[in-house]
């Protein structure tokens, strides 16, 4: 069944996703707007008007609901991440000049580069890796203990995952202070715009910062391949995709994605998560109780509570029927992560923020099929490494304030967090 492209429900006709200004409305009016849309028949089209077409690009559905941002992620052969998941859709001298993004593939060329990536995560490998997290958590503790910093975020919460990645990828230490900047400075640049000088964050702005980082790569690439060694940046410069081996671009490509999306979307999370526990004091004392038991639940309930990437899009490739309404080759649709992880249907208490949550079917890595998250394990282990450093040591950690949220349409990012120690649990 197809219904008319029009909101008909008088209070959802004045919600416009397409609008920059939305995405400036503080998130619990926005997760009020996205509950509006989930209660209508079908998904709406949202429009951008004259004067916002390079932030919001092309119309697009959005998919509110559970069960269509799940059909979407699990059906590539009619949402196709190709051309782009973001908006605007990256253009073509970008893609030609930094390489092609292993999020906006598809089909074989996305398999077989997933394949590759996914075959270097041996067991052994991960279980090294799992010992290293512990390590670093427990050291970052401890310095951030001795320094004081009165922002969380580029203290533990940003180290960890940076340290991780560039550990896997064995890159030298000296780089990665420069690397950290440029990973803030190009994730920085992404989400929303409005008029006038006062700029939000816009994909693409950041270019700048990944061509350094690619540099820095290419380097890297070029001294494993004469020098390989134990790490993913020697197994990746010997690895091939039908017999050929992966180019300069294609690898920085992808050392970019990892790294931007690696460290950003973990930061968020484990930033999220802390307040979250402070703000919700019962539910960081259950998980302080019995931490082993209760972390596991802990960690999706963080994930699902904060979402740290809000939505991505797809375009239609053959003709479809979903949620009631017949969707055309061409036409984009949005997958709102962000609604879909509050769907009533789905969840009891939506808002609630509630660590012994079961089932907790959350699609804060994705909605599962050929583009689930592949760091979504190591995210896991990260936050859970640092989550037992933070509540079962002295002193313990208190946020002194609410985070500093940053307006964007693409992630939950989280500006600075301040927050104190204490010696004593209060």
């Amino acid at each position: 069944m197809t219904v008319p492209n029009q909101v008909s429900d008088d209070r959802a006709a004045r919600i416009d996703l397409a609008d920059p200004a939305f995405w400036q409305l503080p998130r619990p009016e926005r997760l009020a707007a996205f509950a509006r849309l989930r209660q209508l028949e079908a998904p709406v089209l949202f429009t951008p008007r004259p004067g916002t077409a390079r932030t919001s690009g092309k119309p697009f559905y959005a998919l509110v609901r559970h069960a269509d941002v799940l059909t979407a992620s699990r059906t590539p052969k009619v949402f196709a991440s190709a051309p782009g998941v973001t908006t605007p859709e990256p253009a073509g001298w970008a893609k030609a000049l930094f390489g092609n993004s292993m999020v906006n593939m598809d089909g074989p060329e996305h398999a077989a580069l997933r394949r590759i990536i996914s075959r270097r995560f041996t067991p052994r490998l991960l279980a090294a890796t799992e010992e290293n997290i512990d390590r670093l958590a427990a050291r970052l503790v401890d310095e951030m203990i001795a320094e004081r910093p009165g922002d969380f975020m580029p203290s533990a919460a940003s180290r960890l995952p940076l340290e991780v990645i560039c550990d896997l990828m064995g890159i030298p230490g000296e780089h990665r202070p420069r690397i950290a900047g440029q990973i803030d400075h190009a994730s920085e640049h992404v989400g929303v715009e409005r008029r006038g000088r006062a700029r939000l964050r816009i994909p693409g702005r950041g270019l700048a910062s990944l061509a350094m980082m690619q540099l820095v790569m290419a380097r890297l690439a070029r001294e494993r391949r004469r020098h390989p060694q134990d790490d993913l940046v020697s197994a990746l410069v010997r690895a091939d995709i039908d017999g050929e081996g992966l180019s300069s671009r294609d690898l920085g490509a992808f050392f970019s994605l990892l790294l931007v999306a690696g460290v950003e979307t973990t930061r968020n999370a484990i930033a999220h998560g802390l307040f979250l526990l402070d703000r919700h004091p019962e539910q960081r004392e259950l998980l302080r109780s019995d931490f082993d038991r209760y972390i596991g639940g802990a960690v999706e309930e963080i994930v699902r509570h904060s979402t740290p990437i809000i939505q991505f899009r797809r375009t239609v490739v053959s003709e479809y029927e979903l949620g009631g309404r017949t969707l055309l080759p061409g036409e984009k649709v949005a997958l709102l992560y962000a609604s879909a992880n509050r769907d009533e249907s789905v969840f009891t208490r939506p808002d609630l923020f509630d660590i012994t949550r079961s089932p907790n079917p959350h699609l804060g890595y994705g909605g599962g099929g050929p583009h689930h998250c592949l760091g979504a394990h190591l995210a896991r282990l990260e936050m859970t490494a640092l989550f037992r450093e933070l509540l079962t040591r002295r002193p313990v950690i208190r946020r002194t304030g609410d985070p500093a949220l940053v307006d964007s349409n693409f992630d939950n990012r989280v500006g600075s967090l301040p927050f104190t120690l204490h010696s004593t649990v209060t």
